[in-house]
């Protein structure tokens, strides 16, 4: 038993059992039982096979679900992406103390509860106590329709989204930037290149594996998104909203159709597991590059 216990590799497996047994608890076995149960008919006492998802597949709404959660996701990781990667290198130009200020101030989307800064984001898109029309009038414009439109609505949640994450790809691209060395920027100045091509042909390729996986996580993430569409327009008007995780609790919980709502669910993940496919191919790829 001592002889078996002194083994590396023994230690290891018990040390991270803790943490496997909670992984099989709230991940794996929620997953298999979501797979059995969207087997099933509403009742949950006969097996239907796909029949649920042969049904979602014939409703249009289903459809705009798709629609409407592949443009939320796409829309409102790029706009991290591209606010995050400007403010990373705003921020890595500026003093030591000033970075550290800065930090911390564009951290503050990010660090404040999603529900709780949601709702402030509701109150100021609300229809009759908006800030953002109050603002609008007394500057002579009519008040805007934020979240009974159905293509206002759709920004507003965007907007918000990106507002929550961006700060996420600050932090991650500013600790690329800190790990490039700055021996190549001043080989590239004594070489006469100007900042956009140092841009291009340093800091791009030195940030790219590290750019692909944010953007990986962010887009499961954002696909899977629920509390801001909820909270916000709780996916109206006129389902222009819903995502996919809820209208599953729409079907699920709301109308008593857990099996519908769990084939719901289910199509997340051939979507992202494509995209988690060919963005990991490409991480692997540049790395044999490297090495």
């Amino acid at each position: 038993m001592q002889k078996f216990l002194r083994q590396r590799s023994t230690i290891a497996f018990l040390m991270c059992l803790p943490l496997i047994l909670i992984i099989i608890c709230l991940v794996i076995y929620p997953a298999f039982y979501s797979i059995y149960l969207s087997m099933l008919n509403k009742s949950q006492t006969r097996f239907i096979g796909l029949g649920n998802f042969a049904f979602l597949i014939s409703r249009d709404t289903f459809w705009q679900v798709v629609a409407q959660s592949t443009i939320f996701a796409l829309s409102a990781v790029f706009f991290k992406a591209l606010i995050g990667l400007i403010t990373a290198h705003l921020v890595n130009n500026l003093p030591v103390k000033g970075q550290r200020k800065w930090r911390g101030m564009l951290l503050v989307p990010w660090v404040i509860p999603l529900a709780l800064s949601t709702l402030g984001w509701w109150w100021m898109f609300d229809p009759t106590n908006s800030a953002f029309n109050y603002t609008l009038r007394s500057l002579g414009f009519e008040g805007i329709p934020w979240l009974s439109d159905p293509y206002w609505a759709r920004f507003s949640v965007i907007l918000v989204n990106v507002w929550y994450g961006a700060p996420f790809f600050l932090i991650m691209y500013l600790a690329a930037l800190k790990s490039v060395p700055e021996q190549l920027y001043e080989a590239a100045s004594i070489d006469g290149a100007s900042a956009w091509q140092k841009f291009i042909h340093i800091t791009l390729p030195m940030m790219r594996n590290i750019i692909a996986i944010t953007v990986l996580f962010s887009l499961i993430v954002t696909f899977a998104n629920f509390d801001i569409v909820q909270i916000m327009t709780a996916g109206g008007p006129r389902n222009m909203t819903h995502m996919f995780a809820t209208y599953s609790f729409l079907l699920g919980i709301r109308s008593g159709d857990l099996p519908l709502g769990a084939a719901t669910s289910l199509f997340m993940f051939p979507i992202l597991g494509i995209a988690a496919v060919f963005i990991l191919r490409g991480v692997r790829k540049r790395g044999r590059e490297i090495g």
